[in-house]
Parts: C-alpha cells; structure tokens; sequence
C-alpha cells in the first residue's frame, strides 16, 4: 500500500490530472492507497475491458482482469492487456478516443509507471532462482522416476520385448517412448518449482507480468535444463556407437545421450555442457537461418502485393486496375474497429434465452409493472405485443442461423465483429447519468421499428440485385445478430434501463461509427498485409 506522500508525488505525473487526491482504500489506522487505484488515475473513463481467467466473478488470487469505466477493479496489468495486443487498452483507446486518446494513455502510464519504478525499483539475483530443500527433494524424485521408467523401457528393448506403435519400428518407438518420458520429467519438476515460488520472486514477477522470461526459463535455472536435441533428436553418436568417449559403447541412459539433470544454477557437468553447447550452437546457426529466408520471403511479398489498394468503390485492385476482390476482406471494413465480442445467446438453454428476451404484455412480469414507465398502460396493447412478437422471432431466427453457422466451431461465442455495442451503451448511460434504478421511458414502438431501420441501413454491399444482396447478408448476419441480441427490448428497458435520449445517443453513434469503420479509399492493402505476416 501507498501513503499520502509517495501518492502526491505520483499525481504529479498523471497527464491532466485535476487535483483531486481520489478516496485511499484503507482509512484507519492511517490512509493508505492501491497501486490500482494509481493506474486507474490514467486509464480513461471511456475504456471497460473485462478479460477473466477461470470461472469466478471475484477471483480469490487476483487473476484476469476487470476494468470498469476507467476503474481497475481487479487483476494485474500484463502484457497482453497494455501491450500492442488485439483488444488490449491501447488498441480500445484508439477506438474510443482516436490516435490523441491512445497517446496520452501510453505516456500517462510511461511517465506514472517509471516514477513508481525510480522509487522501487526492480532487480533480480541469484536469491530468486535458489529452490528450498524441499523442491530440491521432490525435483530429484521427479527425475528419478523417469529414469527407472527409461531404464525399464531399455531392458524391454535389448530384450525384444518393446511391442512397435503403428508407423513406426522397435527403435523409433524406444526414442519415442524415452523422450516423453524424459519430457515428462522436466515438466513435473517445472511444475513443482514453480508452486514453491512466492508471487514476490523476482523472476516470478517478470514471466507473470510478460516483460521478460517464461516458466520454462525459470524451471531451466532453479530445477532442471533438461533434453538437449539436435535436429529433432537426442543427441547422435558422433564417435563408434557412443556420443563421447566418456561413454560405454552402446550406452541408450538420459545421460550419455544429452539428458542435463543439473539446473543451471547447480551447474553442469563437462559432458552436460558439451551437449547443451551442441544444442546451442544448433540454435544460433538455426536463427541466422532463419532470419535471411524470412527476410528474403518478406522482400518479395511485399513486392508482390505492393500495389494492391482499396479503390472508392470498395474493391481492391493492383496498379492496372485488375479487381484482385470485390470487397476488402469480404466484409469492407477496416480491421482497426474489429473487436472480441460475446455473442451470448448461442450457449444458453431455451429457457434461459425465453427469459432474457421474451415479453408477454398478456400477463407481464412483476418488474414489468413496477420498474417500467409505462407498465400499466401497455399491459395487452395489441400493437406493442405484435412488434415484441416479431422482435422474437427475429432473435430466434438469429440464433439458429448463428449456430449453424458456428457447429465447425463448437458454438464457441467470442467472434471478430466490427463496434463494440456494449461499450457505447455504458458510455451513453455514463454520458446521460443513467442508474440501475431508473425507471426507462421507451415503449416498444420506440425502440423495435427503430432498431430495425438501423440495422437496415447498415449496408456493406450496396445493389439490388439478388447477388449483392445475398452477398450484403452474408457480410452482415453475425454483427446484426450480436446488434438486435443487444438492442433487444427487453435487454435496453430492463438491463440498461436507458431512457429515450440515452437510446437515440446509442444508434446515432452505431450509425456515425458505422459509416467511419469501412476501409480508407487508396489505403495500401496489400504493402498492409505483407507487413502484418511478416
């Protein structure tokens, strides 16, 4: 925790900050601030992200992450969230509030993060790779173990009791079988090592956070280095029938054939380390390589997709004017404001769906009456229960189509799809000061033939004739379907509870975003998409 002093000295580095010092979240015996509370000074009220890991609403060990308008409410800042990641801050900043917006973050967080460090600071040493006896203890059964696993698989092989696995002869299935085993031994102790950390190791923190390092990394330098393989193998006899003359000939153990059961920080053997040499030099002839073939594959990419671009009548064409497609990526749209959506209505059960969506003005819900402007007054009105009848069906029509479209995919519910609607909502209901406990004020003939209209104008491709229309239905079923799941009567008076202003905010910004969100004329697609594969 922070105290006064420490956090004054932090505001000063939050950009704009309009000096307030916000509520500290501890207040006896003396105030004390979060480092979250900090970081949520910097993070833009318009940004709501929700990222969880596991199944809990309220993670007991801090894990994903929750940010709601601005408000860091759980989890750790990692790499995946503030970095230049698909969906993370910086790429919603941009979305929200334009190149300005994602800039102030990024040196906000810059200036408020490096302050922090100056007076922190952040090291490692030797101290956070020791293991205590007792990983020590379980590490070495661990190799134990696959070593008697290995030395039984070898008696079975001289043997000839080693039964084949198909494809494959009585040798490679031997390879096979050791290095799992062998593999299982330096993830197992991997593992433990890992568990006997504390959260505050320095190592520990930088994997977590992504600045630097992995698990493996770690388990290398406090458990075990494990395998060494050479061209996808262990390493071969390079002298009669053994690896090195330290050998017996025709010796098969984890050791004589490159298996390294010393964590860099015990050290390795002479032999260990003329194996891992082997691998390493491997590795860096591999990664020159590599390094020219990619380089030399990039080059000729880019000159061969360097005049494709986007035209003003949404094809892509090269420099002669050849129609190379018809429309940029199928849909037109800009890949800048494509974002990780929920479409929730695929995995839930038929009741569970009829409950969020269905409304029967015959006999209404208690909510119906009591929270709803117009409870009595709608209550067996002819007109209302025909459009909230044919919002239905549309919704469940959505569904089916949206399932068989995604059986290949497992009704997996988190799609690509272009404007994040549940984010303008919040936005509108921030910017109009709706709370949980209004009472809203749209009838359904303001919000279903509304919503309809909209979703009809939103067009990608443009023609009458039944072709483009297939193909414009096509390019817009999911979005549309995610659009009326969310603009659904039901959802925008009961959920949102949004008033008629706070309504019409949301569509005239879905319209405005809309017409923005396609592709630039003269964009320069294809110098684009050789770079991004490169």
């Amino acid at each position: 925790f922070i105290d006064k002093d420490q956090v004054m000295n932090l505001m000063l580095w939050v950009p704009n900050w309009d000096g307030v010092i916000p509520q500290p979240a501890i207040l006896k015996p003396r105030p004390r601030w979060t480092g979250k509370q900090i970081l949520s000074m910097v993070i833009p009220k318009e940004i709501s992200l929700y990222a969880p890991e596991g199944n809990s609403d309220i993670p007991p060990k801090d894990t994903g992450l929750l940010i709601q308008s601005g408000e860091l409410l759980y989890g750790l800042t990692k790499k995946k969230n503030i970095g230049s990641a698909a969906g993370g801050i910086v790429h919603l900043c941009y979305n929200e509030l334009g190149p300005d917006g994602a800039m102030a973050f990024l040196n906000g967080v810059q200036q408020v993060v490096a302050h922090w460090l100056l007076h922190n600071g952040h090291s490692i040493g030797i101290g956070d790779t020791i293991p205590d006896k007792e990983t020590i203890g379980k590490v070495q059964v661990h190799i134990d173990e696959q070593k008697d696993q290995v030395a039984k698989l070898t008696a079975m092989a001289t043997a000839n009791e080693l039964e084949a696995l198909p494809g494959m002869n009585v040798r490679a299935t031997f390879e096979n079988k050791v290095s799992m085993a062998l593999n299982m031994a330096r993830d197992q102790a991997g593992t433990t090592t890992q568990r006997s950390l504390k959260d505050s190791n320095n190592a520990v923190t930088m994997a977590e956070s992504g600045s630097k390092g992995s698990s493996i990394n770690i388990s290398q330098m406090t458990a075990l280095v494990g395998q060494q393989i050479v061209e996808g193998k262990r390493i071969p006899f390079g002298f009669k029938y053994r690896t090195l003359p330290h050998f017996t000939k025709d010796d098969y153990s984890p050791e004589a054939r490159g298996f390294v059961e010393n964590s860099y920080l015990r050290g390795l053997t002479p032999s260990e380390f003329f194996f891992h040499a082997m691998a390493g030099r491997e590795g860096l002839i591999d990664t020159a390589v590599k390094t020219a073939e990619t380089g030399y594959i990039q080059r000729r990419l880019v000159k061969a997709l360097e005049d494709l671009n986007a035209q003003y009548d949404g094809t892509v064409r090269n420099s002669l004017g050849d129609i190379v497609q018809f429309l940029y990526g199928e849909d037109g749209l800009d890949a800048l404001c494509i974002e990780k959506q929920k479409l929730g209505v695929l995995k839930m059960s038929d009741a569970a769906f009829e409950q969020k969506y269905r409304l029967d003005l015959a006999n209404p819900p208690n909510w119906f009456i009591k929270d709803y402007e117009y409870g009595n007054e709608l209550t067996g009105d002819k007109n209302s229960m025909g459009l909230l009848d044919e919002e239905w069906e549309a919704l469940q029509a959505d569904r089916r189509e949206v399932r068989a479209i995604n059986r290949s995919k497992m009704g997996e519910e988190m799609m690509q799809l272009p404007l994040n609607i549940g984010r303008m909502i919040e936005t509108a209901k921030r910017v109009f000061n709706v709370k949980a406990t209004d009472r809203s004020n749209l009838r359904p003939s303001d919000v279903i033939p509304v919503v309809r209209d909209v979703l009809a104008k939103l067009r990608i491709v443009r023609g009458t004739d039944p072709i483009s229309q297939e193909a414009d239905r096509s390019a817009t079923i999911l979005f549309k379907a995610l659009l009326r799941s969310r603009l659904a009567f039901k959802e925008v008076v009961k959920e949102h509870r949004l008033n008629k202003l706070a309504f019409d905010h949301v569509l005239g910004e879905l319209q405005n975003r809309w017409d923005r969100s396609f592709v630039s004329p003269g964009e320069m697609v294809g110098v684009l998409a050789a770079q991004s594969i490169g």
